[in-house]
């Protein structure tokens, strides 16, 4: 008796220390429900980098954790569309990934659902979705990747790489417009003109972007950062080897796939810090509350077999500065 009464009473000691863990403790059986929204398609490594990052944080798909996935294969106006079934569906937070027609859509569609932002190729303090980069107020969050000023160093890189260069090709479309801007505004203090190739109506001819960049008798290339060149990047560094014309790529994928060169934002991180602000949500505190991060980590590589193959002699500062060279 005198051991069934110390039972009961060790058992009422633990359960007295253990319920202030359980107030904090996630409800059972609570699945939290993460809106993707994508530009292009879900197959992207910056997009299984974010999963990975959830699962370091605990967070298992079937379990605690689902996916609603919606990407617009490069239709940008299916966007709003995409963003209104994610709202409807009643997830807890939506990833707004890539270039300013993402969030503009998810915006579009919730004011109340947070929101973390990947804002790839736009300024979302000067274009009013966030107040600023401290305390963005209302529901919106995330990363702001600063591409516009990348576009700039890609140019000046590509310059320094091919001194004599004075004419390059731009690929560009719908998704990179601010960044050919930038570009433009970055070749008038390089002494370079730049001849602008527009591509439309996915999916891209490209094999006529290189056309028309020989007829302009370009010397080099630079591939603005899209969701759509990231899809054929292989079939764009073949042409450019067919071409012999030295190309600055958008990711360094394009630059393993056999391009000369790529300066970015380091993807990878940027879509697991999106992550943690995910995870933050979750655990209750408001996007308002959440400063907005800028990229510490940038790419730079060089293909120096590409390079070999093009007779270029690359400056040896730059293979120092490279984070990656291929050889």
């Amino acid at each position: 008796m005198r051991f069934r009464a110390l039972g009961l009473m060790l058992t009422l000691a633990l359960g007295i220390l253990a319920a202030p863990l359980s107030v904090n403790a996630q409800p059972p059986g609570k699945v939290f429900r993460v809106g993707v929204l994508l530009p292009a398609s879900l197959f992207s490594p910056a997009f299984q980098a974010f999963k990975q990052r959830l699962q370091e944080l605990g967070y298992v798909e079937g379990q605690n954790l689902a996916f609603e996935v919606r990407a617009a294969e490069g239709q940008f106006e299916r966007l709003p569309g995409l963003a209104a079934e994610l709202v409807r569906l009643h997830v807890d937070v939506i990833f707004a990934n890539g270039p300013e027609a993402t969030l503009r859509a998810a915006r579009g569609a919730t004011d109340t659902i947070p929101i973390v932002m990947s804002a790839r190729d736009y300024d979302p303090i000067a274009l009013g979705y966030v107040a600023g980069l401290a305390r963005p107020g209302g529901t919106i969050t995330g990363v702001f990747q600063q591409r516009l000023e990348v576009t700039a160093k890609k140019l000046e890189l590509l310059k320094e790489a091919l001194p004599t260069v004075t004419r390059v090709a731009v690929l560009w479309d719908e998704a990179s417009a601010d960044q050919r801007r930038a570009a433009e505004a970055a070749a008038r203090s390089l002494g370079v003109q730049l001849q602008p190739v527009e591509l439309r109506q996915p999916p891209y001819e490209v094999a006529g972007a290189f056309a028309a960049a020989a007829q302009g008798q370009a010397e080099a290339l630079l591939i603005l950062n899209s969701p759509l060149f990231t899809r054929q990047r292989e079939h764009i560094a073949d042409l450019a080897a067919k071409s012999r014309l030295p190309t600055m790529f958008d990711t360094a994928d394009g630059v393993r796939a056999g391009g000369l060169m790529s300066y970015d934002v380091d993807s990878i991180e940027s879509a697991r810090r999106v992550a943690d602000y995910v995870d933050k949500i979750f655990k209750g505190t408001k996007p308002a509350d959440l400063p907005v991060e800028q990229p510490t980590k940038f790419e730079f590589v060089i293909n120096l077999k590409t390079a070999q193959a093009l007779g270029i002699t690359l400056p040896p500062h730059l293979l120092v500065l490279a984070d990656e060279v291929i050889q």
